[in-house]
Parts: C-alpha cells; structure tokens; sequence
C-alpha cells in the first residue's frame, strides 16, 4: 500500500513582537505563532487543534492514530493542509466506520492548547501489550536529559511551548515542539507511522517537558514504548495507567536526578552515584 500524499504546509513558528520591559524600555522580542487548524475528514469537520504548525501532516496522521479513528496510515489517502484557510483536509480510502458515534462523547484534558480526547480512549487500555525486554540503563537517561537541555529550540528563543523527543536508546530519532504537549506527541507518533523502517521493539524511548497525564501514557503505550521520561511529574490518572499497562514512567528528570514511578525493573541503574560523605557518617553510626 502506498505511502499517503502529504502536502509540505510548513508555517512559521514565532512571531517578532514590541513590548515593554520592568525599566519601561520598548523591546522586541519572538513568541510562539500559535494557530488554529481545523481537521476535517472526508468533507466532515471533526475537531480544531491549536499548533504551532511545524509539522502539520504528521500531527494530523498522529491524532487519528492515536484516538484510534484508523488502525493504520494505509486506510489515508492523503492529507493536505492549507494554511489560508487554516484547513486540513483528510481524504480516506474507504471512510471511517461509524466515524459518528465514535467521536460523540469528547474529553476536555489537561493538555495546553485546548487539549481533548474521545471518550473511547481509555477502553482500548488492557488491550496494549508493551515488549517484555524494553528498558532504559541510567547512563542513557543522563545522555537524553543533556540532549534535550543542550538542543536549540523554539522554548529558549520565545518560550511558552512544549517539546517531546523521540529517542532509540540515547541517540536523538526526531524533536518536535507545540503549545501543547498532546499535539507534540500525535506528531511523532504521525512521523512513527511513516517510517519505512521503524526502529525495533523495546529500543524506543519517549522524552517530554509535560507532566506526565493518562492522556499521555496511554498514547505512548499505543506507539508501543514502554519507557517515558518527563522532565515534570506525574499525575494519579496517569500513574495508574502506567502501572496497568506496564509501562515505566520517569519523572523529575533534570542533571542527574529523577523519580521512577513505576515500573523499574525496566530501569538499569549502571551510574549510581556515590554516597556522600554525610551519607556514609550517617550510615556508619545507625545502629
């Protein structure tokens, strides 16, 4: 089956504005180009997301996948997206079944950006099986947060944007930013999808700035990773997602320090750090 057709509708992600500092003197400075795209599927208008608009395409492809409308790319046509019109258009190979009642019952989640969901998401969970052997070593943990905190990116030059990273072991596989962290992952779970030879099963590891919410655990379980990392933490919902689905999730993470939540026998601890002097007198004198 063919690859779909996508169009290339890039944007540009910031917007050069004048304002006033503390001093009362006129700067300008850049902020992200937040923008509406309303996706429509086969002439029906089904949701509009708010984007920076760095990868369209991909964003689109990913949310179908990921609230599950289709199974695969291979039931897309094509999507074209028009920025004049603020407009994605999704043409499908043989429709949607029951595309109606699927998409009646919506949840407003806790995602930047207007993020939302359908009802149905959470039912498919106990039906996700995550490889049995995926892990993470703890030196490789260290390599992700550097990566990330070394990378150029739309959050240092104009701030108030999330990013999320896909990586296969501690090498860097693609790095996208949103105003909200839902759209970052439907992105990458869209470029996943179109990849002609995706990396192996228990190499992916998923990084992002967003706490981590059952919204998106649940998504990075259905792109079969089982490992998330989160420079922020977790909330219940999505604690008692990971643990049902087994997936570990790592919060906190910034230098050299992080919580595991769940899961940790997924996490190989190669770079313990020494126990400090005070650690050791304490040690030495318990009884």
């Amino acid at each position: 089956m063919p690859l779909p057709q996508l169009t290339q509708a890039r944007a540009p992600l910031t917007r050069e504005v004048e304002v006033m500092n503390e001093l009362g003197q006129r700067e300008t400075i850049f902020i992200p180009a937040e923008r509406d795209l309303t996706l429509y599927v086969d002439k029906r208008e089904l949701v509009t997301l708010m984007t920076l608009g760095a990868h369209p395409e991909w964003l689109v492809l990913g949310y179908l996948l990921n609230q599950r409308l289709i199974a695969s790319i291979d039931e897309i046509e094509s999507v074209t997206v028009d920025w004049d019109v603020n407009a994605a258009s999704v043409k499908t190979r043989h429709g949607i079944d029951h595309i109606e009642e699927r998409t009646s019952r919506r949840v407003v989640t806790t995602g930047c950006g207007q993020g939302s969901v359908f009802g149905h998401l959470m039912d498919e969970i106990d039906n996700i099986r995550l490889p049995a052997d995926a892990g993470l070593k703890q030196s490789e943990l260290y390599a992700i947060v550097n990566a990330i905190r070394l990378k150029e990116s739309t959050y240092k030059s104009a701030g108030s944007v999330h990013a999320c990273a896909l990586f296969c072991g501690e090498a860097l596989q693609l790095f996208v930013e949103d105003v909200g962290r839902h759209n970052a992952v439907d992105t990458i779970a869209g470029w996943m999808s179109l990849q002609q030879a995706p990396t192996a099963p228990g190499e992916k590891i998923f990084y992002t700035t967003g706490r981590l919410t059952s919204e998106m655990v649940i998504k990075s379980a259905q792109m079969g990773v089982a490992v998330v990392v989160s420079r922020s933490g977790i909330t219940q919902m999505g604690l008692d997602v990971a643990q049902r689905v087994g997936l570990c999730a790592i919060g906190r993470a910034t230098n050299r320090h992080f919580l595991c939540y769940t899961h940790p026998q997924r996490l190989k601890l190669d770079a313990v750090p020494p126990a400090s002097p005070v650690g050791r007198e304490r040690a030495a004198s318990s009884p």
